[in-house]
């Protein structure tokens, strides 16, 4: 005798199936929730919060979640240059959403200041994010 049910009807076969990524859009200015977005507008909300918090810091967040860039400030032009874009992939490589990062532009600012311009291409379309280290 079968200790569980046999022949219920039950299907093993799966469809995976893309779900929408439904984001919240904040109005930076006003601080308040502007609206409901999926595409390119959430994805580069999405791209600007990651990079603006630092991985490990804030318990709210897995620590999969952002990026780990406040350690490159003051350091020397090279090891910027080297280490900002294997730092940036990295933390975009937990989101299935994006699917390259590349065309880095490093500018020295002077000050011990580095402003980093890179394109970020999505399955939505590409955004181009600047950064300050």
């Amino acid at each position: 005798m079968a200790t569980l049910p046999q022949n219920v009807g039950v299907s093993t076969e799966f469809h995976y199936r893309d779900q929408p990524t439904n984001t919240f859009l904040i109005d930076w200015s006003s601080r308040q929730i502007a609206g409901m977005d999926s595409g390119l507008s959430a994805m580069r909300q999405a791209v600007e919060i990651m990079l603006q918090n630092e991985r490990f810091r804030w318990q709210i967040y897995d620590s999969n979640f952002g990026a780990e860039l406040e350690g490159l400030t003051g350091e020397d032009y090279s090891y910027i240059v080297s280490e900002f874009p294997r730092r940036v992939k990295d933390a975009f490589s937990v989101d299935n959403r994006i699917v390259s990062v590349d065309n880095f532009v490093f500018n020295d600012l002077g000050s011990g200041k580095m402003l980093i311009t890179f394109d970020v291409r999505t399955v939505f379309g590409s955004i181009t994010e600047e950064v300050v280290v």
